[in-house]
């Protein structure tokens, strides 16, 4: 399941024009390439819609010449087609001029009146590189597609979005279908883009894969490709303790649910043993709850660091209901010294209280932050730019820290020191409930146990927990989400032994 050369790459605008140079320094033409995804297009539309009046809206450059032979093939092909330029024909250029000399069907006025008589309508204008607001006619014509409610397909992303960065400059083109080629761009899974693009469709167009060889991509889509040959599946010849040892410290007895949420993740993920770690007025909680996973106390100022001189327990969560203070942040920077696997989350993040200087002297070991866009901005405010991208303040979080940052959120991004990445695409919007986080720190904490390396384990908890939401569905509790993870694994072991 390693896949084929690049698999999920997600490639900036920069890569993907270096990606179409490669291909021409090789002997295709730019024409070829031009002529092959306006064809992909046309395909795309023909296998979802029959034949209607349909309406190409095509811009200055080369997603405008997409669009004039996109324009061309349905044409041949039956459908009846208007063009509309949004410039005269005789200032285009290159490859974009040439298809544009080959279209000889009706032309018409580039404005929002063209929409009038269209059931369907192509998005052409502009491609993945926009870098500023969309503005006069072009605005006109976006607001008034988006109005309409017609269906839309968009060539490469939808016009009005940044495709680096999911930005919405300005405003953005709503499309059914997004169809792009070779690879998919970051703005595919990043939102708000996301939003716009319907359903993502890639077409090869006849770029070899092993260009990627020379553009050595940064950033990934999510997905067992990237990871499963990490997995710590478990040994023939092992038993509970050469599965690790994975430790979730609760809070009081009043917070005790996120850290057994956590700990039954971590147990399902595989983790041979988990521990409930607490304070002595949380273990009567805790043990009437739990069966499998064990509960220990953490009564007196001296306890936690008593519970870490067994070096058997190689893995700690700390976060989840354990309140806010002084106390919790000497517990995660403790721990962080002591050289175990660390996942810090939740009142963990919080507690550092932004002290940025402490967490990265004091990591030693494989630590992963969890946090959410509000608890980022706590810990990284003034430190990191809120002006940033995702993937960017991501980065710039990890290389500050020296751990590796999941950035939750539908478009989850989990970013290395180094500065690779990993967007996180599946998550449904089911597990917008409490706890679901929780369950996601455990897998994290589970699978470091495990001995699984970062960010690999933190990956494989992301896409696993909104795998395991997605199957189960509307109705979804984050007590639900460890049951369903047992098939998912099952189908990965296959795949695997496969």
């Amino acid at each position: 399941m390693a896949g084929r050369i690049g698999e999920g790459a997600l490639l900036t605008v920069a890569e993907m024009a270096a990606a179409d140079a490669l291909t021409i320094r090789r002997g295709v033409s730019g024409g070829t390439l031009m002529e092959a995804a306006g064809a992909a297009v046309a395909a795309a539309i023909q296998r979802r819609w029959t034949p209607r009046p349909t309406l190409v809206m095509c811009g200055p450059g080369n997603n405008g010449g997409d669009g004039f032979v996109a324009a061309r093939h349905l044409s041949e092909a039956g459908w009846p087609v208007r063009l509309a330029l949004s410039v005269e024909k005789a200032s285009l250029s290159g490859d974009a001029a040439l298809m544009a000399g080959r279209w000889v069907g009706p032309m018409a006025d580039f404005d929002p009146a063209a929409l009038a008589d269209a059931a369907l309508v192509v998005d052409a204008m502009f491609g993945a590189g926009l870098s500023r607001p969309i503005a006069g006619v072009y605005r006109q014509v976006v607001d008034a597609l988006a109005a309409s409610g017609k269906p839309c397909v968009a060539i490469d992303v939808p016009s009005g979005v940044q495709g680096d960065t999911g930005a919405v400059l300005g405003a953005g083109v709503p499309a059914a279908l997004t169809v792009s080629f070779f690879r998919r761009r970051p703005a595919h899974w990043l939102y708000p883009g996301r939003r716009l693009c319907g359903v993502a469709e890639v077409a090869d167009i006849g770029i070899p894969d092993d260009v990627l060889d020379d553009i050595r991509p940064r950033l990934h889509e999510n997905g067992p490709a990237q990871w499963l040959h990490h997995f710590p599946w478990p040994r023939p010849d092992g038993h509970k303790y050469t599965r690790g040892s994975a430790v979730v410290v609760s809070g009081g007895a009043g917070q005790t649910g996120a850290a057994r949420l956590a700990a039954r993740a971590a147990l399902r993920v595989g983790a041979g043993l988990v521990t409930v770690a607490g304070p002595s007025e949380a273990l009567l909680v805790n043990a009437a709850h739990l069966t499998a996973v064990m509960t220990a106390s953490l009564s007196g100022a001296e306890a936690f660091g008593a519970l870490l001189e067994d070096e058997r327990k190689n893995a700690i969560l700390i976060g989840p209901g354990n309140g806010v203070g002084p106390a919790t942040r000497e517990r995660l920077l403790l721990a962080v010294r002591a050289g175990r696997a660390v996942v810090a989350d939740a009142d963990a993040l919080t507690s550092l209280g932004g002290d940025l200087t402490a967490l990265r002297e004091a990591v030693a070991a494989p630590t992963l932050l969890t946090p959410h866009e509000g608890e980022f901005a706590r810990l990284f405010g003034g430190v990191v730019d809120a002006g940033q991208d995702k993937v960017a303040r991501a980065r710039a979080a990890a290389r500050l820290t020296g751990a590796c940052v999941l950035l939750k959120g539908p478009d989850t991004v989990i970013a290395a020191p180094e500065g690779t990445a990993l967007i996180n695409g599946n998550a449904p919007p089911e597990l917008a409930t409490a706890g679901t986080g929780d369950v996601l720190a455990g897998l994290a904490v589970g699978l470091l146990a495990q001995g699984m390396p970062l960010p690999a384990a933190a990956a494989a908890a992301a896409w696993l927990h909104g795998e395991a939401a997605t199957a189960v569905g509307p109705g979804l509790i984050a007590e639900d989400l460890s049951e369903a993870l047992p098939p998912i694994l099952r189908r990965l072991r296959e795949a695997t032994d496969a």
